[in-house]
């Protein structure tokens, strides 16, 4: 399973999409297909309900329960600085798609 880690409001989280389901489930609330949602990132043209829906739904296939998924994305994502929460979302979408060490090695590129 891809998984990504991140810091997200109280504390390090775990976000994944380990089922069919939701991913279908992502798509469904984004009205997007997961390729074109994740263009969409790499291309700067989402929607704030994109990177929370990412978000939320990536907390619960990391194990958060649904309703815990729900409250955290509604304290720490709805009123904090649109970047940041881009940051984690992106982070999310980016595993699903290359998985985690592709993140990795993009982190370490950076920080060289």
């Amino acid at each position: 399973m891809n998984e990504h880690r991140a810091f997200f409001g109280d504390g390090e989280k775990t976000f994944a999409f380990p089922s069919r389901d939701l991913i279908e489930e992502l798509e469904r609330k984004t009205g997007q297909g997961v390729g074109a949602l994740f263009r969409r990132f790499r291309g700067s043209d989402y929607s704030f309900s994109d990177v929370t829906e990412i978000i939320r739904l990536g907390l619960v296939g990391g194990g958060t329960a649904p309703a815990e998924a729900d409250r955290l994305v509604s304290v720490y994502a709805i009123g904090r600085p649109l970047a940041e929460v881009f940051a984690v979302a992106d982070g999310v979408i980016t595993a699903l798609f290359f998985g985690t060490e592709a993140i990795n090695d993009a982190l370490q590129q950076v920080a060289a």
